[in-house]
């Protein structure tokens, strides 16, 4: 087996990892490697070469390595194992056909280390999402959420590393106890218009009704990184990568993510009509949820990106990141109109 640079791969792990992947006895490999745009915490890499088999076939290969090393993210001090602790285990029994992780061939830790050599996806992802793919999405993780919630899988109950319950609510009181955004949406040199200011200034004053109100939501596994950069339609299904943020949260959180987080500007409001009646609809073919009057959506969205968006506003580099930012803020205070 011949490998281009012996720094970067074991040649005994790729044997195995190919053998798992191609169901064959593999003999001799080589390969290439080229980064992936991956997470900004971790290393991914696209592997690819041609592998021959003890039956004497020639078989192209294509697939992805990712090396993650320890980071502490607040509140969630253990995700940056997460991954590698949900592929370890029987996770992968939780998912259907039509929604599901990447294939892992090969997962290991070696002290505050992980490497997982897994399937490579090829699908429509990031901007180029379609709005149809975007109500599919809603659709498919509805019901994966409401099957799970209403099934209630042992595998889920027994798995110890999954973020909490209070993530999004201390992930936003930690934001609003930052002075620099808190009173900068309240001073008068902020350069904000006055009314996305006080969206935000209402969101805080009323905190506690906003809390009591999401907390009535069912608690649902949450993926809780589900931006479009993380989706791909693939083959008329979906398929998520990076779960390393994964846990338990309020229905909707992810659908919040689906809609706000550097998606689309111009289609935001489009999203949001279109993606949670189709969620809901979703959830409701394994759960009764028509007692549920105020999906909260809306608050999520406030209270997941508000804060993170002056935030990357007011540090912004360039004009047109700016606008950018100040453009989503404008659309989420439009969808108040569709509430």
């Amino acid at each position: 087996m011949n490998n281009h640079d012996e720094s970067f791969v074991k040649i005994e792990i790729l044997a195995l990892v190919l053998g798992k992947m191609l169901d064959k006895t593999i003999i001799h490999a080589d390969y290439q490697l080229k980064e992936l745009q991956g997470g900004t915490l971790g290393d991914v890499r696209l592997v690819t070469g041609m592998a021959e088999t003890s039956d004497g076939e020639n078989l192209p290969y294509k697939l992805v390595w990712k090396t993650q090393k320890k980071f502490e993210r607040y509140g969630d001090l253990d995700s940056w194992r997460r991954e590698y602790d949900l592929y370890a285990s029987d996770f992968k029994t939780v998912f259907c056909d039509s929604f599901r992780a990447p294939e892992c061939y090969h997962a290991e830790i070696n002290g505050d280390e992980i490497q997982l050599w897994m399937q490579y996806i090829d699908g429509v992802s990031g901007l180029h999402l379609t709005l149809e793919m975007f109500e599919r999405i809603a659709e498919e993780l509805g019901r994966f959420q409401g099957k799970l919630y209403t099934e209630r899988p042992n595998i889920l109950q027994n798995l110890s590393n999954l973020s909490k319950v209070e993530f999004t609510k201390n992930n936003y009181l930690r934001y609003r106890s930052w002075n620099v955004l808190y009173d900068y949406i309240r001073s008068d040199d902020c350069d904000i218009p006055k009314h996305l200011c006080n969206m935000l200034i209402d969101i805080d004053n009323n905190v506690d009704e906003v809390f009591s109100k999401i907390e009535k939501l069912p608690i649902v596994l949450c993926h809780r990184d589900f931006w479009v950069e993380n989706i791909f339609y693939s083959d008329d299904r979906i398929v998520l990568i990076d779960w390393d943020t994964a846990g338990w949260g309020y229905m909707g959180e992810d659908i919040a993510s689906l809609i706000t987080d550097e998606a689309d500007v111009c289609h935001m409001v489009e999203y949001y009509q279109k993606c949670i009646p189709a969620y809901y609809r979703g959830f409701s073919e394994y759960a009764d949820v028509s007692h549920i009057s105020d999906h909260c959506i809306y608050e999520l969205i406030l209270t997941m990106f508000g804060y993170r968006l002056v935030e990357w506003y007011k540090f912004a580099e360039s004009p047109e990141d700016k606008a950018n930012h100040l453009n989503t803020l404008e659309k989420i205070y439009e969808m108040r109109m569709c509430k």
